[in-house]
């Protein structure tokens, strides 16, 4: 026997249908493009942060660029500070006092003696004294590698005056040596005036040849420093 439903159809209970697996898909699809939407938001995030981080590293590059830079120029300044210090030393190393020279020249040259040329170098070629007209040598490329020496050419009233003038010649400072070059009586000749003739008197041509090295120390012997009078301090 078949049975018989008597309850209304409007007051009947409602069975589930197929609807609900719809309701499921739907939640799935929303869950999916919630999921794509986190995704492109943390990528976007990430790749955003990359780019910051590049231009970080690029502003960074930069500021190192320029301070290399202006250490570069700072190295070059120093190596051409470092390159002008040598070229000073080297000179100061080379000086010779020649005021000092000519100041004991001037103390111990016999009386009514004088000078008619002085010559003097660094180099050592001062042997052979300048002549009035010639013209001057061509200065040489080469670094200075002789000992200093001078060139006296004058006048005493005898032959004992230039031995006595060498052998004080060879008591001034760095005087290693003293060479006769020549001693001859002159003629006197009248009318013949000034230090160009000797008036009778003996002509002297003297060669000096000094120490290459400075010596240790500048003061005279048996003094503690160099007097006023030799162009030392006060």
């Amino acid at each position: 026997m078949r049975a018989v439903n008597l309850v209304p159809q409007d007051q009947r209970r409602r069975t589930p249908s197929d609807g609900g697996r719809g309701a499921h898909i739907a939640l799935g699809v929303l869950g999916v493009l919630l999921a794509m939407v986190v995704g492109y938001v943390l990528t976007s995030n990430t790749v955003t942060e990359r780019q910051n981080e590049t231009e970080a590293a690029r502003v960074e590059a930069d500021r190192l660029e320029a301070k290399a830079a202006q250490k570069g120029n700072f190295a070059d300044f120093a190596s051409i500070a470092q390159t002008r210090m040598q070229s000073v030393a080297g000179v100061a190393a080379s000086r010779f006092d020649w005021e000092r020279f000519m100041r004991e020249l001037a103390r111990v040259i016999p009386a009514d003696s004088w000078l008619q040329s002085a010559d003097a170098s660094t180099t050592g070629d001062s042997a052979a004294p300048a002549t009035a007209g010639a013209a001057p040598a061509a200065p040489s490329a080469a670094p200075a590698t002789g000992s200093p020496s001078a060139n006296l050419v004058g006048c005493t009233p005898s032959q004992s005056d230039a031995a006595r003038l060498m052998v004080r010649l060879r008591q001034l400072h760095r005087v290693e040596d003293v060479e006769l070059g020549s001693s001859t009586k002159e003629e006197d000749s009248t009318g013949a005036a000034g230090i160009e003739s000797c008036g009778g008197g003996y002509k002297f041509d003297l060669t000096l040849k000094f120490s290459p090295a400075t010596p240790a120390s500048e003061a005279p012997r048996g003094e503690t420093r160099v007097p006023a009078s030799l162009g030392g301090g006060s």
